[in-house]
């Protein structure tokens, strides 16, 4: 395992620019840029699928081969649940030694619309489960890999697919440069808004990306909880509740149908209550003035599929007045293993923390609490408002000249959220105005992207023989 000695998220006291950017070019002796272009496998690799046993291990059961299905779908969909493998074969390559806050699951769908507070759409980094201090250059290099695994999907060759990945690592370098010559405030205003993505939008998609585009704007906005209530609840009694559609979506009262339904909502009122402690004072305000009326259970995304995820039906000043709160279980972080435990605790407050470090903006609602699970375990949540115009990219509409400009916005904000913990000007002096470390990363892109279709390959053949359980296993 390659190692280098880590420098600290922020510089020593007040060092100057000259100082820091002399810390980058020493890190670049160290840990030459061409360096990071190495993956091979090792010969003590862990077992993928011992990875993925041992994380199921701590989830739902029933909800387990629900996670295995959609991650056999497709190489794309596997690498979204695959973080703890990757974070585990990244343990072995090179490091900068400049550390950052960390996505910890970079990949090119952890990237979309998210409103702001003051209801302007804005393109931002969105799952923060695995966050973490790290070496910055694994987020960038989870990024990459995603780009090529999604352009071999849509069937581009490989001197497509190397562009995509050299402007996506393009505007991250160059995106860097320009925070390590910002002021501290001017790090922290920055953002990309609706303007600048229809701007950037309109310099490099084609007719039809930018008509994409449109429509997703369109479609964010319409994403909230009004949009979640129509869909997801019915009328019992004369009384909005969520419904039923297991195992997706399961009422509370139908999973403990044991405990008596007053009994039920009174321990998720005093959740909720407990949450709002940990919400600025304005905002918890707010939360109080809004009723429980309904708790579910409710499967999302990928790799979090068996992780304990409820949905709260909150109503406001009368029954249409919707409010929909997601509390998801926070584990541990995939990266703990490999460059240490949390500050924090509360797996919670480390995902909140992390959040609030790495995004423009955060949602209103976004907090943690600790839970006494009903099978007696405690467990760490996060909160945050189950839809708020969000939207999400669509890889298999984008032909080659959308991809490359979707990678480009993406690699900027990544580094716009590094900017704003790491070093800037001493990553920006390790980068450097050349080309070495975008060619490097399109290498080593290319090679994940292969061990990613091998243990795609080997969860197959464990659903197929019985080691793992799919809901809908593949096709032989």
């Amino acid at each position: 395992m390659t190692r280098n000695a880590t420098t600290a998220m922020r510089a020593a006291p007040y060092a100057t620019p000259e100082q820091r950017a002399a810390l980058g070019r020493e890190a670049r002796r160290r840990s030459p840029r061409s360096g990071h272009a190495a993956y091979t496998q090792s010969p003590d690799r862990p077992d993928p699928l011992a990875i993925l046993e041992a994380q199921s291990a701590a989830r739902v059961p029933e909800l387990v081969p629900i996670r295995y299905s959609r991650m056999s779908e497709s190489p794309f969909r596997f690498y979204r649940g695959a973080a703890a493998i990757m974070a585990s074969d990244l343990a072995g390559t090179p490091r900068s030694g400049i550390t950052a806050q960390l996505c910890g699951d970079a990949h090119m769908l952890n990237f979309r619309l998210l409103a702001s507070p003051e209801r302007q759409l804005l393109f931002d980094i969105n799952d923060f489960d695995e966050t973490l201090p790290g070496p910055w250059e694994w987020d960038v290099k989870r990024l990459s890999a995603s780009f090529v695994i999604a352009g071999r999907a849509n069937g581009f060759d490989d001197a497509v697919r190397a562009g995509i990945v050299r402007a996506t690592v393009r505007s991250y370098r160059e995106a860097m440069l320009g925070f390590a010559g910002m002021s501290n405030l001017n790090v922290w205003y920055a953002k990309i808004d609706e303007d600048r993505l229809e701007a950037l939008a309109a310099a490099g998609s084609t007719k039809r990306g930018r008509k994409n585009l449109a429509r997703a704007l369109n479609k964010a906005r319409s994403r909230d909880s009004v949009q979640a209530f129509g869909r997801l609840t019915t009328t019992v009694d004369g009384r909005p509740r969520i419904a039923a559609d297991p195992p997706l979506v399961v009422p509370a009262g139908d999973l403990m149908p044991e405990v008596e339904r007053s009994a039920l909502e009174d321990q998720f009122r005093d959740l909720i209550k407990r949450y709002g402690r940990t919400l600025p004072h304005n905002r918890r305000f707010l939360l109080e003035d809004y009723r429980l009326a309904d708790v579910a259970r409710k499967v999302v995304g990928v790799g979090s599929v068996g992780t304990r995820c409820w949905i709260f039906l909150l109503l406001g000043r009368d029954g249409s007045d919707p409010l929909f709160l997601q509390a998801k279980e926070a584990d541990t972080s995939v990266l703990a293993a490999h460059v240490g435990a949390s500050r924090y605790p509360n797996q919670g407050e480390r995902v909140v923390s992390g959040q609030r470090l790495m995004q423009a903006t955060s949602d209103i609602f976004l907090g943690y609490e600790r839970v006494d699970g009903f099978d007696g375990r405690q467990r760490d949540f996060y909160v945050r408002q189950l839809r708020d115009w969000k939207g999400i990219a669509v890889p298999e509409r984008m032909r080659p000249k959308d991809m490359t400009a979707f990678g480009e916005v993406c690699g900027a904000t990544l580094a716009r959220a590094h900017a704003r913990s790491g070093d800037r000007i001493a990553m920006a002096a390790y980068l450097g105005r050349g080309d070495s470390f975008d060619r490097a990363l399109t290498t080593f892109a290319e090679a994940y992207a292969d061990q990613n279709e091998r243990d795609y390959r080997a969860l197959l053949d464990a659903v197929r023989a019985g080691r793992l359980q799919a809901e809908e296993p593949p096709a032989a």
